[in-house]
């Protein structure tokens, strides 16, 4: 009993080990030439309408095309055994077809007699209307989806990469996501791209199965005739129906799995249940199905229809449309209302309670809030990927910053516009936009051609001009160069932007506090020489905020620590203290600007306009004269677009005592523009002066 079962595990660990695959085409070209008995093809036939069964189910299932990527294969090897059972059944009833309609087999039998009613007449119609079902409509329509699919995926391939890329500097994805994301697209490519050449089997098979049919009735007809002497009305009937037979049991399977093609490539990309799509899609709409049942309760009507059929009918799709209508009705109470998941958790106040202090709630250090319309987009039960997104691009800020982004507390606000948002820092908006939750937007990144349709808009992080498309359409801009983003990605976009921007406004003494815990496990004796020995704590956040001001990340926590214990002794100015530690983080400042490049290309103050910035300076502050100010920040705008079209940095060097004034002034109007001192620059950096401003 044991021995089985032993037996039947070994041939699977086989298969397993890759045997299977071969042992299966050996199979199928022994089909083709070994003559197989009555049951052995009854046996074959059966499992080919049941693996064919299996397909289609399996298509109908599956979540999205690319979970099935292996189906071009299993598609040639379907074809390949209704081929070889083609030509083991024809060599079976050639050569014993004078024993009657059993002599190929029960199956064949039951599909000549059983199926068309034993009239081969009525056998060849049947025949050739699957013919024309499976061959004209069917194959011709997946062939043509296929082809064109493949085209459009492979043209669409560089704005899903430059998307991917797109993501992955904002934060939105790791760089494991975005290698996972790359993948797919590739694999998308392959995929369809198989899809479209493996649509062809389909195509030759019902070609052959016409053929193979013609073949079998006249090569039938002639071996009765002449070999076995029959009569020609018995040879006709007996080969016809045999013949039949044969091309029904083939064709049946051939029409499952062209039915399984069209569906595969006929469906979304994104993953979604078959069933539930149709059924929402097809049949949600209460208004269509409310019509429905009208036109049929009016046909029902008719004198001489089938008045019970049809008004049966129009009852039926009448309560489900009423049923649908009740329900959109309960939706937007439901959607008018806040939103505990978002809110935070906690049940209403009573108003009949005493005041306490604990009604002064803090306030949050980031917020966002929502208009009703784009709740959906942040709550996870309706499949809102806006929360995952927020979670990506904090934990990316915080790799960038050095310092753990705080949480960012959502919150629907009916004031709003149902499209709108807005982003609060400290309780104050810093930036509000209005996008739309069921189109995409697609971004010119400077290399797309052609125009297309939709809504024109702005990117809310950038100001770029923009247009809000339907989904459907997401394959044309991309093939025409655009950058296509969702709903949710361009509102953590604009978040991981205004984040940037704030971040010395999110770092306070609670935030230091946890850093130099943290930095105190690793260097406790640096942490303790720190503060309050050397410094404040409210000092060392100042200079941190100064750095973060200044777009210096902290993450080199431990040198910035260092210099600040050298040369607090010296001075405990922040704004001294600020370009001590610059210099000390020079070769790091100068990696975030340049990377690996082997030279910075730098710009130059001319003599006199250095010596107008050194004059205005000293006392207690800058003082420049209107004109002149707006003729430098014209000159170091000009720096900034020669520099982009080069493709390089934009860098101005200075001397040390000019540097803190002149980047503030150009902050916030010339944000690309790095503003460094002589001693920031690592003496081993090569300089490549590209010009002087004056």
């Amino acid at each position: 009993m044991s021995a089985q079962p032993a037996g039947g595990l070994r041939w699977m660990e086989m298969l397993k080990n890759g045997l299977g695959a071969p042992l299966v085409v050996l199979a199928l070209l022994a089909m083709i030439v070994v003559p197989l008995a009555a049951p052995v093809l009854d046996a074959l036939f059966s499992f080919n309408i049941a693996i064919s069964l299996v397909v289609l189910l399996a298509v109908i299932y599956v979540k999205r095309p690319l979970d099935f990527t292996i189906f071009p294969i299993i598609l040639l090897m379907t074809t390949m055994l209704r081929l070889a059972l083609n030509v083991a059944s024809t060599r079976v009833i050639l050569l014993n077809g004078q024993n009657g309609h059993d002599a190929a087999g029960k199956v064949i039998a039951a599909f000549g007699e059983f199926v068309v009613g034993g009239n081969y007449a009525v056998g060849i119609v049947v025949f050739a209307i699957l013919t024309i079902i499976n061959f004209v409509v069917i194959t011709k329509g997946a062939g043509r989806i296929a082809e064109v699919s493949a085209r459009f995926i492979l043209d669409a391939m560089p704005g899903k990469q430059m998307a991917i890329d797109a993501d992955l500097n904002a934060g939105i994805l790791t760089r494991e996501e975005a290698k996972a994301r790359r993948e797919e697209v590739r694999a998308e490519a392959d995929f369809y791209g198989s899809m479209d050449g493996a649509n062809k089997f389909i195509r030759g098979d019902a070609i052959a199965g016409i053929l193979i049919l013609f073949i079998n009735l006249l090569g039938g007809f002639a071996v009765g005739m002449f070999q076995h002497g029959m009569p020609a009305a018995e040879a006709a009937s007996t080969y016809t129906l045999l013949s039949i037979g044969d091309g029904l049991v083939a064709q049946l399977p051939a029409l499952l799995v062209s039915s399984a093609v069209a569906m595969l490539v006929t469906r979304a990309s994104r993953s979604e249940d078959m069933g539930q799509a149709v059924m929402g899609q097809a049949f949600g709409q209460h208004k269509a199905l409310a019509v429905a049942a009208g036109v049929l309760g009016l046909v029902g009507l008719v004198p001489g229809m089938p008045n019970v059929a049809f008004l049966t009918l129009a009852a039926g799709i009448g309560y489900l449309a009423w049923k649908m209508w009740k329900r959109t009705q309960e939706g937007p109470e439901a959607a008018t209302g806040d939103v505990p998941a978002l809110a935070g958790p906690g049940a209403a106040p009573d108003r009949n309670a005493e005041l306490t202090w604990d009604e002064l709630r803090p306030v949050d250090p980031l917020g966002l809030e929502v208009g009703y319309r784009l709740i959906p987009l942040v709550d996870k039960n309706q499949g809102g990927e806006l929360m995952s997104r927020i979670k990506a691009v904090r934990r990316k800020l915080t790799q960038d910053l050095g310092f753990l982004v705080p949480p960012v507390h959502i919150r629907d606000n009916l004031e709003l516009p149902s499209n709108g948002y807005r982003l609060l820092v400290h309780g104050v908006p810093v930036a509000s936009a209005e996008i739309h939750p069921d189109r995409e937007l697609a971004l010119d990144p400077g290399g797309a051609f052609g125009t297309i349709d939709g809504i024109p808009g702005k990117d809310p992080a950038f100001g770029l001009d923009a247009v809000w498309i339907q989904s459907h359409q997401k394959a044309t801009a991309e093939s025409l160069g655009y950058t296509v983003v969702d709903p949710a990605t361009v509102m953590a976009t604009h978040l991981s932007h205004l984040v940037r921007e704030h971040a010395p406004e999110l770092l306070g003494h609670e935030e230091v506090q946890q850093l130099l815990a943290q930095l105190g496990r690793s260097a406790p004796k640096l942490v303790e020489d720190l503060t309050p020995k050397a410094l404040p704590l409210a000092t060392v956040v100042r200079v941190l905020q100064n750095l973060l001001i200044e777009r210096v990340p902290i993450r080199q926590l431990r040198r910035i620590a260092e210099s600040l214990v050298e040369f607090a002794p010296q001075n405990t100015d922040p704004a001294a203290l600020t370009a001590a530690v610059r210099t000390s983080l020079g070769r790091f400042i100068v990696q975030e600007i340049s990377g690996m490049a082997p030279e910075l290309p730098v710009y130059t103050l001319a003599p006199n306009l250095e010596r107008v910035l050194q004059d205005s300076t000293q006392g207690t502050g800058a003082a420049l004269e209107p004109g002149l100010a707006e003729r430098l920040h014209q000159s170091l705008a000009d720096v900034v677009t020669k520099q982009e079209a080069r493709s390089e940095p934009a860098v101005v060097l200075v001397p040390g005592t000019v540097r803190a004034a002149l980047a503030r002034l150009v902050r916030h109007s010339v944000p690309s523009l790095s503003v460094l001192a002589y001693s920031e620059v690592p003496e081993d950096k090569r300089l490549k002066l590209v010009g002087t401003i004056s």
